[in-house]
């Protein structure tokens, strides 16, 4: 095969995968804060105080302590099959690179990306963990504000979008989806773009749209089987 000069923006995408998904998290929320503790209800504070049914309204839990539906997040590379990978990204390593982070309890995302001839397709899977399913929601909204332009997808998690932009850079093309998809109190964000080398051109919308939301719903999917 002949060999090539290589394009800035397939030197730019063949940096060092903690490199290229730090990016990805420029959108994620502030420090996770502490879930406020719940307070006592008044009418149980006046049982307490007379001294009837005291023995059950020490056993009821309040709403606001009860339990998280996801306490940590799932191992990102194991969400999507090797079937899938292999079908996304050709000739990348079916394991995946899973990014360093500084808390794996809340935030773990994993990246797939390989270059086959002159094709060059880029997928990255990332869970995160709120302290509630509101803070989860939060979050979700802001996400999907920022990245304008999509619409929803139905039956995926308990609400999801979808978004796909067209860059060009040095005449060179690059369509990039993404999913956003909330489940109770976790997110889970997927990412998926593509370039063709040689002939500067890039992925239909389609394409890369259903490449997306495939991953994603295998993402989502991997949430309870890792409970």
């Amino acid at each position: 095969m002949r060999e090539l000069p290589l394009p800035l923006a397939l030197t730019a995408r063949l940096l060092p995968v903690a490199v290229l998904a730090s990016a990805g998290w420029a959108l994620s929320s502030g420090p996770f804060a502490a879930t406020p503790a719940g307070e006592q209800d008044p009418a149980r504070k006046n049982a307490a105080a007379s001294g009837s049914g005291a023995g059950s309204d020490e056993s009821a839990p309040s709403a606001s302590a009860a339990a998280k539906a996801y306490s940590q997040a799932p191992s990102p590379c194991s969400g999507i099959s090797e079937k899938t990978v292999k079908s996304l990204v050709p000739e990348a390593k079916t394991a995946g690179q899973e990014i360093t982070s500084t808390d794996k309890a809340v935030r773990r995302t994993c990246s797939w990306n390989a270059l086959k001839g002159f094709d060059y397709r880029w997928l990255d899977v990332s869970y995160e963990i709120k302290n509630s399913d509101d803070r989860a929601l939060t979050a979700y909204e802001q996400r999907v504000k920022e990245k304008s332009g999509g619409g929803a997808v139905p039956g995926l998690g308990d609400t999801a979008y979808s978004v796909v932009n067209l860059t060009t850079e040095d005449k060179q093309q690059t369509r990039e989806g993404a999913v956003i998809a909330r489940v109770s109190n976790a997110l889970v964000v997927v990412t998926y773009n593509g370039s063709d080398f040689e002939s500067k051109k890039a992925p239909g919308t389609d394409e890369i749209n259903k490449g997306a939301i495939k991953a994603a719903k295998e993402a989502v999917a991997a949430l309870d089987d890792a409970q």
